[in-house]
């Protein structure tokens, strides 16, 4: 990426503004973590479980902080993405494969970025879903304005974006008055999840929608935007605030996600309405359980906020993913209008042949199309992390290796749980 060392570390300078001179690369990667995809499948989980699957929501996201710290360390000890080490360690047509999963995850996660910002753009305005897939064709001006004033904009604009989603859920908890006795026990692991296929089926959608893999390979590569040095000790100290920066911005993202979830448990499942799927439903919902105009409103300026911020970064990680694994650079403009026109496909059709009655759909299924791409991107992980050839002195030490090898087996047993649920 053009922007490779464009942020100043000063090595003499004081320890907060080393620290904050690393905020930034975390809260990017926690917008793929609280997408419209995630919407969907927490609004479907709480409204028909309750409180129940709050446990794989944290699950998922410690799942996800040991996964993007050794992003973090992969691109601080060997300086290359993941595509980038993906393209050097296998042969031509095993990194082709490995492009193609990981161009399909990021038309996934797309699917959901445009189906989630035409329900926003029509919630908050009545833009009909089909203009409104269309209009987010236009998001790609929004990236080109971010990246020319340089990457620190970018992550403001996220930032603020971020801000302003946290706000607008904390006031809709607020007036939606949970059980939180029901929360804590929420957080507790439940075998149900094991003897019920809809449930695991959800829950596999919210894994899917909380360790996505665009987000290893954006990782990787945004890191690499500090110039931290390049001694063991100025690597050392990058990874800790790399680390640091990402593990907090999870915990952020978090907390977004639980509370779409108990928003739906306390307002949905509470009133009977078990099976609320779509977006626009719980958003027409809202103001009569929850007794007040205001919060659907805020529901909805955070999904469109949500929208525009995968809007960029799903950008980002098709840039690094094409770059790291072809060796091919395209202006960001091409780049995100060849990945919009192949999502509105399917958006489009949905949208126009079942209305809003198809949307809720198609954002679970594309979370669970993620979660079934994740492990070409977890498994070369964990193996470049593990290897001293390739990490040196910053090799993860094994019982990293371990948690994070249990992860990976962890993401493919429920696969293939799932997949012989289905076909049984």
């Amino acid at each position: 990426m053009d922007v490779f060392r464009s942020v100043p570390v000063l090595p003499n300078a004081s320890f907060f503004k080393r620290a904050l001179a690393f905020v930034g690369p975390g809260f990017l990667v926690s917008v793929g973590y609280m997408d419209p995809g995630n919407w969907a499948t927490a609004i479907a989980g709480g409204a028909r479980y309750g409180y129940a699957l709050l446990f794989v929501a944290l699950l998922s996201n410690i799942m996800a902080i040991i996964l993007q710290s050794l992003c973090a360390r992969l691109a601080i000890a060997s300086r290359r993405d993941l595509a980038q080490a993906c393209r050097d360690a296998f042969p031509k047509p095993v990194a082709f494969m490995l492009w193609m999963f990981a161009e399909i995850a990021i038309i996934a996660t797309d699917v959901a970025e445009v189906v989630g910002t035409a329900i926003g753009l029509n919630l908050l305005f009545g833009i009909p879903l089909e203009i409104g897939v269309i209009i987010t064709a236009l998001d790609v001006f929004v990236i080109l304005l971010l990246q020319r004033l340089g990457f620190r904009w970018v992550e403001a604009f996220v930032i603020s974006l971020l801000a302003v989603i946290f706000a607008c859920f904390m006031f809709q908890i607020a007036l939606a008055d949970p059980d939180w006795g029901g929360v804590l026990r929420g957080f507790a692991p439940t075998t149900n999840l094991l003897r019920d296929p809809a449930m695991l089926y959800l829950a596999l959608g919210i894994i899917g929608a909380t360790v996505m893999p665009h987000n290893l390979y954006l990782h990787s590569g945004i890191v690499q935007t500090r110039a931290y040095g390049d001694s063991l000790a100025e690597k050392k100290s990058a990874l800790r605030f790399a680390t640091f920066d990402s593990t907090f911005a999870l915990c952020f993202a978090l907390i977004v996600n639980a509370s779409i979830l108990i928003l739906a448990a306390a307002t949905f499942h509470r009133a009977g309405n078990f099976d609320v799927a779509e977006i626009g439903d719980a958003h027409k919902m809202l103001a009569p359980l929850v007794g007040s105009l205001l919060a659907p409103k805020l529901f909805a300026i955070a999904l469109l906020c949500c929208g525009l911020n995968s809007t960029v970064t799903a950008t980002l990680a098709g840039q690094i993913v094409m770059e790291g694994f072809l060796n091919i650079r395209l202006p960001a403009w091409m780049r995100r209008l060849i990945t919009r026109a192949v999502a509105i496909v399917p958006a489009a059709a949905v949208t126009i042949y079942y209305g809003a009655s198809g949307t809720g759909f198609l954002l679970i299924f594309s979370q669970v199309v993620l979660a079934f791409q994740l492990p070409f991107a977890v498994v070369p992980l964990v193996m470049f992390t593990a290897s001293k050839a390739k990490m040196g002195e910053m090799v993860s030490p094994p019982w990293l290796t371990a948690v994070a090898a249990a992860i990976a087996l962890l993401i493919i047993g429920l696969n293939f749980k799932l997949l012989w649920d289905i076909l049984i």
